[in-house]
């Protein structure tokens, strides 16, 4: 499966599908199976303590796969995750996060990965999650 979509189609693809979060990632990083994100820190993602919360990283994991995917397969809005497992490392700081992704193997529906997520002021990750997503079959007309 090969794909070309660059950043602008990313970008649309989100804005469209995703408004809701569309303005929270920027890419920084796009190659084939890997599409690396930084997402903008605000206080709404802050949890007690003045660390970022667990569902927080859980959007960045899940977005950066997705989106990892996409880069494989072409755009697909009913990709959906059916298993993630996050292992918080260590305490993040309240600075931006970015993540650095994998994708292990993808088949005709299924497809597996891990995410590495980072604060940008920090050499250690500070949480890491695997992901499976299920893909819709394509159709023939």
């Amino acid at each position: 499966m090969k794909n070309s979509l660059n950043k602008n189609d990313f970008y649309n693809f989100l804005s469209e599908a995703f408004p809701q979060v569309s303005n929270l990632f920027e890419i920084r990083d796009l190659s084939p199976g890997n599409v690396s994100l930084e997402m903008s820190i605000k206080h709404e993602h802050l949890r007690p303590g003045n660390t970022i919360s667990g569902p927080t990283m859980f959007l960045l994991a899940d977005v950066s796969f997705y989106l990892s995917i996409l880069s494989k397969i072409g755009p697909e809005s009913l990709a959906v995750t059916t298993n993630c497992s996050i292992d918080f490392l260590r305490k993040p700081s309240e600075k931006n996060l970015y993540s650095e992704n994998r994708i292990l193997k993808i088949g005709k529906s299924l497809c597996v990965g891990d995410v590495l997520i980072y604060s940008v002021d920090l050499k250690e990750p500070v949480a890491h999650a695997s992901l499976t997503y299920s893909i819709p079959p394509k159709k023939s007309f």
